[in-house]
């Protein structure tokens, strides 16, 4: 699942904000500097306070705010523990960061634990999760006993004293082996396109699934079959989250200042981790066709996230494959870059999604959210965000993703208008407040709550 919350590097940049620019792009005083030269501030700054709900009143009204109150009095004093691999990178800790927190006001105690384990264990579970989108992976003996020996240890680790257990996707699923020591209710939440899984992963994964008490999926295409019910919840974003929030016109300058970004041409960019599923050689590749055709910059800004061990590799691969152009910008930012993104989002002409495979796509709904034309593969859960011509546009190839990025950069008029109806769709099925209200009623159904 995805999105870009990303972690440095030491491979080209690091350091601290300031005025730099890419190889052969003209600073504001007229400079010239290589791409190399450009400054990643890579000391986290202190994580702001999450918003509370009263902050979401401008946004989405005070009905629906108080309808989360009311949904929240029958599980007064009840509780919730949220497991995944990790807690900064990837859109998993992004949603648990701003979930949590809410949950917690409305009355439901809330822990969220993450997961321990060797680069021999991520490196399987990366596999995994390449091979649940389709991929092909051999499942040996040995690998099955990592995962599981991995698992039995963070079984011992992590307290489960909650009425309600959510685990959030592969890596962590062998912890239903504690359920029959504990009388809760467990659910299995998986942000992975599960529309054409490896046999024999999914074989060994399946019978644990169906240990739970549920499973939810961030697609109804992803659904399988299982003996447990299963829910559709769409993954949402945090409006109010500093990757979503209004900037300052004089930030996001700056940002594009700092990063060698000229704004009086057209930017394309894409944030995401620089992982294979997500393309980035692809855009790449479309770039070089449609800058035949109209002028533009393009920006790919991603990282790794702490379980993805592939990273550096395929960040390696797309500077090569970038061949010095002075027009693509390559940004290895670390995970406390909301701000940044935010900003770079915001700067943006268009934004491109060209996912292989995706469990939804975030940074689709951020880059929607921010009322800008998008170009995203019909891959995943992407369609039930990109409705084609209406919200945005869905791509099934390289030579698709090019067209597009001509067709909309030639046509400023439909360009703003898909951002328009996208920034709308956003509003009203893909927000953090609408994610609670989910969780708030699926938590009733389980615990069998009542009103008081």
């Amino acid at each position: 699942m995805d999105t870009a919350n990303i972690s440095s590097s030491p491979i080209d940049i690091a350091g601290h904000s300031g005025s730099m620019t890419g190889h052969g792009i003209s600073s504001p005083t007229g400079m010239k500097r290589r791409k190399t030269d450009i400054h990643i501030d890579d000391t986290p700054p202190p994580p702001p306070p999450p918003p509370r709900l009263l902050d979401y009143e401008p946004i989405i009204g005070q009905a629906v705010l108080d309808e989360l109150r009311y949904l929240a009095e029958a599980l007064q004093g009840k509780s919730v523990k949220m497991v995944n691999s990790t807690a900064m990178g990837g859109g998993v800790a992004e949603m648990l960061n701003s979930l949590v927190p809410l949950i917690v006001e409305l009355g439901v105690v809330t822990h969220w634990d993450v997961i321990t384990g060797g680069n021999d264990f991520f490196e399987i579970t990366k596999a995994f999760h390449n091979a649940l989108h389709g991929g092909e992976y051999h499942l040996t003996r040995k690998t099955q006993e990592i995962f599981l020996q991995n698992n039995d240890q963070n079984r011992k680790r992590i307290q489960f004293d909650e009425d309600v257990i959510v685990i959030h996707d592969p890596q962590p699923a062998a912890l239903i082996s504690e359920r029959d020591a504990r009388n809760a209710k467990w659910v299995w939440r998986c942000h992975i396109d599960l529309s054409n899984p490896n046999a024999e992963v999914w074989s060994f994964l399946k019978p644990m699934v169906e240990r739970f008490d549920a499973a939810i999926f961030s697609s109804q295409s992803f659904a399988q079959r299982l003996s447990v019910p299963q829910y559709l919840f769409y993954p949402c974003i945090d409006a109010l989250s500093e990757k979503n929030k209004e900037l300052d016109e004089s930030y996001i300058q700056q940002i594009c200042d700092d990063y060698g970004i000229d704004r009086s041409r057209p930017v394309v960019t894409q944030i995401s981790r620089f992982d294979r599923l997500k393309d980035p050689l692809g855009v790449v590749k479309a770039y070089q066709m449609a800058k035949k055709y109209v002028d533009l910059q393009l920006v790919l800004a991603g990282g790794s996230a702490s379980d993805d061990p592939e990273g550096a590799q395929v960040l390696a691969e797309v500077e090569d494959a970038a061949a010095n152009d002075p027009d693509i910008i390559i940004l290895n930012l670390p995970p406390w870059s909301g701000l940044q993104i935010n900003a770079l989002q915001r700067a943006s002409t268009i934004i491109v999604q060209k996912s292989l495979r995706e469990g939804f796509g975030l940074t689709v709904t951020e880059a929607l959210w921010k009322s800008k034309p998008t170009i995203a593969s019909a891959v995943g859960g992407i369609p039930n965000q990109v409705i084609h011509k209406l919200t945005g546009a869905l791509v099934h190839s390289v030579e698709g993703c090019a067209y597009q990025i001509r067709y909309l950069l030639t046509h400023p008029d439909h360009a703003r208008q898909l951002g328009k109806n996208g920034h709308e769709h956003v509003k009203e099925n893909f927000l953090m407040t609408t994610n609670v209200k989910r969780w708030l009623l699926l938590l009733r159904f389980l615990l069998g709550a009542k009103e008081k």
